[in-house]
Formats: C-alpha cells, structure tokens, sequence
C-alpha cells in the first residue's frame, strides 16, 4: 500500500495522539483481515490456523509508505461524554478499500492479458489468489486437476 489518506470525523478529541494511534491500528487490523488473514479448514471442518502465530496479520513493512491520518475539525456530539464519538468499526471497514484497491489492479492485469468481464476474488485477496486471479501466461500453465484425482489438505469456506 503506497499511500492512505484518512480524514475521520471523531467529534471532541480528548487526547489527539490516542485516537490517530486507534485510527491506524484499525485500519491496519481491517487491512490483514481483507488481504492477508486466511481462513483454512480441514476437510473434516477443523479450524487450522489457532492463533496469530499460525497465519499472516499485517506486520510493520505492511503499513502504508505515506500514511496520513487527519482528525475532523469543528465536529461534536452533544450528546456523548465530552462530545466524542466512537472510533474503531468505520475505521476497520475502511481496510477494505485496500482489498477493492487490489481487485482493480486484477481486472487491469487480466486487461493486458485480454481477459474482460467478471472474474472471481474472494478476501482475503492473499498473494497467492491475487496471483491466480490475473491469470497470466504462468498462471495458465499450471494444469487443472481432474475431479477426485486428490484429497484436499484444506477447504475454504
């Protein structure tokens, strides 16, 4: 991700510092969920991976080069404790954007391959199926196995 830009409307801020510091983590939560953090079961529908250590979550190289984060001037709510408002959910969501990001560099690659229309990117759009997604001379080269040829080590749900 080479740059983001978030503007977030939190009303009063009580300590600046602490709520950009939410608004990144969130955000970088939001981003390993959509791109990185897949889910494996085995055939028999046990979970694989048990905890962080068993499956990839956004590391510090993960964080955008240039990444800024602007807190809304002139924003209240009457109604809340000190007229703040709520940080984590709108910010985690906007992970995504990074997700669609990577759908649209997809549908530019299969483009110069001559592939148009939908295609399927399920998220997490880990490298390996953003790769398979572009479908590109050495994707093409890997056979297609014949049905019941092989068991399954994982299933995706």
């Amino acid at each position: 991700t080479l740059r983001t830009d978030i503007v977030m409307d939190i009303g009063r801020s009580i300590n600046p510092s602490i709520d950009i510091g939410q608004i990144e983590g969130a955000f970088m939560q939001g981003l390993g969920l959509y791109t990185m953090e897949e889910r494996k079961f085995s055939p028999s529908g046990m979970l694989y991976p048990r905890g962080p250590a068993q499956y990839k979550i956004p590391a510090v190289c993960d964080m955008p080069l240039k990444f800024n984060v602007y807190l809304l001037a002139g924003s209240s709510n009457l109604h809340a404790i000190y007229s703040s408002k709520g940080i984590g959910e709108p910010v985690l969501f906007l992970g995504s954007s990074v997700f669609f990001a990577i759908k649209d560099a997809v549908a530019a690659a299969r483009k110069d391959v001559g592939l148009g229309g939908p295609f399927k990117l399920d998220s997490p759009a880990c490298p390996e199926e953003t790769c398979l997604a572009c479908a590109s001379c050495f994707v093409q080269m890997v056979p297609v196995p014949k049905p019941g040829s092989f068991q399954p080590w994982a299933i995706d749900v």
